[in-house]
């Protein structure tokens, strides 16, 4: 029996840190591979998919390494440290014949072409993966408001967010095994409760626009697959 995907169009969030793997520094293969093999299954199912992609496994502005420099230069750096990571996932895909175009907010024609709407907007109708790297192109706002504007402008159903735990919880349930996972919660909840979900920025954003979001467990083999069919997996943001 066929099954029916619960949104048309998405856009992933997927943090550096996802593909170190069990690795320090840098990016693990393996790791690499089984993400996109979860991103093939859901593009399998006819959803048009957008990656917005962090650089924290390379470098981020508000590592111990970038303690003393000036904060606009290492989040530019940290932003070159998403190319990268776009660039590898690129790559993977195209090892199992998924077709993507990597975009960037910074110029770097000789590598990756330059972030236009509408080119990106027509890949996805194509049924092309799109992955955004270099964040906002702006120093001072994260990839996490990277992703929710980039869904605005794609007119995406549904903003999923990649992490280590399988949603959002009442606690950090590495050290409160009694710490209960939230199914559903509203942006005021999150914001109101400081629950980390993304930064308030990009809550903010997705809470004005009425653009849910799905918080879930890269971890989990076809937990994205289950957020896409619309099943209990995560933690759903809505208004």
């Amino acid at each position: 029996m066929p099954q029916t995907p619960a949104y048309k169009r998405i856009l992933l969030k997927l943090s550096g840190e996802a593909l170190l793997g069990e690795d320090s520094y840098g990016i693990n293969r393996e790791t690499v591979e089984r993400i996109v093999g979860e991103i093939a299954d859901v593009v399998n199912l006819g959803v048009e998919v957008a990656v917005v992609i962090g650089g924290g496994n390379i470098f981020r502005g508000f590592a111990p390494a970038a303690s003393h420099m000036d904060r606009a230069t290492a989040d530019y750096m940290g932003m070159l440290a998403t190319v990268m990571n776009a660039l590898a996932l690129q790559d993977a895909m195209g090892r199992v014949s998924l077709v993507s175009r990597v975009q960037s907010a910074l110029n770097i024609e000789q590598v990756v072409e330059p972030y236009i709407r509408g080119k990106a907007m027509r890949y996805l109708e194509e049924g092309k993966v799109v992955i955004f790297a270099a964040g906002t192109g702006n120093p001072f706002f994260t990839t996490d408001t990277a992703a929710a504007l980039r869904g605005m402008e794609m007119n995406v159903d549904l903003v999923i967010k990649a992490t280590k735990v399988d949603g959002v919880y009442t606690d950090d349930p590495k050290t409160h095994p009694d710490a209960m996972r939230y199914q559903r919660l509203t942006f005021d909840e999150a914001i109101i409760k400081n629950l980390k979900v993304m930064d308030a920025t990009a809550l903010t954003l997705c809470r004005d626009q009425k653009l849910p979001i799905n918080v879930f467990s890269i971890l989990k083999p076809s937990a994205l697959k289950r957020v896409v069919l619309g099943e209990d997996e995560g933690t759903f943001l809505h208004n």
